[in-house]
């Protein structure tokens, strides 16, 4: 157990903690926190991540979405397709965790505005794709400098290594989360 703490702490003086590596923690403390009939919020994860996620959403969609008749989900559409390009829309409702019936009228909203496109797809006829057309290319690449910009400013004083860490955790949390 000392060995652990010893890698653990020199990991995390020089910032090269791995996800798998935590402080050990007795059997006993853990038990502790976990039966504790007290909850402080202010150091609660999930409080901690829904109040940053919520302020972000609220500063981008006054910035750099609502002049454009957009809502966060459409702009989540419109950026994983400039990136990985055309998708099923199965798989895009994956990619945006967007609920599939919820992506589906988002797309038909979406098609309207004429941002992006929808097809019946080459492989199955039971497939749809959907893929950004020229308007929704254009605006992406204008409102991509706005959202460069928001997480630059949420990470003001961290550093830039710190703040791979900080995603490479969010990211195995979401999968820890997903997989039940």
């Amino acid at each position: 157990m000392r060995r652990r703490a010893r890698a653990w702490s020199a990991g995390a003086a020089t910032g090269n903690v791995r996800l798998a590596q935590v402080p050990p923690m007795s059997d006993r403390l853990m038990s502790d926190r976990l039966m504790s009939d007290r909850l402080d919020l202010a150091n609660y994860l999930p409080y901690l991540v829904n109040r940053l996620g919520s302020a972000l959403v609220a500063s981008f969609s006054a910035t750099a979405l609502a002049q454009h008749d957009l809502n966060i989900d459409a702009w989540r559409v419109m950026a994983v397709l400039a990136n990985r390009g055309a998708q099923r829309q199965i798989d895009l409702a994956a990619l945006t965790s967007i609920e599939v019936s919820t992506l589906s009228r988002l797309v038909t909203r979406m098609v309207r505005m004429g941002l992006v496109t929808r097809r019946r797809s080459q492989a199955s006829n039971r497939e749809v794709v959907v893929d950004l057309s020229a308007k929704g290319r254009g605006l992406v690449s204008r409102i991509i400098p706005l959202a460069r910009r928001l997480e630059a400013m949420a990470g003001q004083g961290i550093a830039a290594k710190d703040m791979a860490v900080i995603k490479r955790a969010l990211q195995r949390m979401f999968e820890n989360v997903a997989q039940g």
